[in-house]
């Protein structure tokens, strides 16, 4: 139960979009990213994740597989969904 509340609360914390239009700019304190291997999912993520040790990983792995080429024009992590959400869902 306490599992399923913190995955629920994660994926409102990430604010999945869900609207056709992806281009539109992240709010203040928060940055865009994709997720995905094959079809990627846009989420909107506050910047304190980057300071965290485990997003850091995701973004190395991310520098690996694309250098600093994002073909979705925005940081793309290519990790399985809910990999992303699980790791994401353990930040405070």
């Amino acid at each position: 139960m306490a599992l399923m509340r913190s995955l629920l609360g994660a994926k409102k914390i990430l604010g999945a979009a869900t609207s056709k239009r992806v281009t539109s700019a992240a709010p203040k304190g928060f940055l865009a990213v994709y997720v995905g291997e094959s079809q990627k999912k846009r989420y909107v993520v506050p910047i304190s994740y980057l300071s965290q040790p485990s997003f850091q990983a995701l973004l190395s792995k991310s520098e690996e597989e694309f250098c600093f080429d994002h073909p979705m024009g925005g940081l793309t992590i290519p990790c399985h969904e809910d990999t992303f959400i699980n790791v994401t869902s353990r930040f405070q």
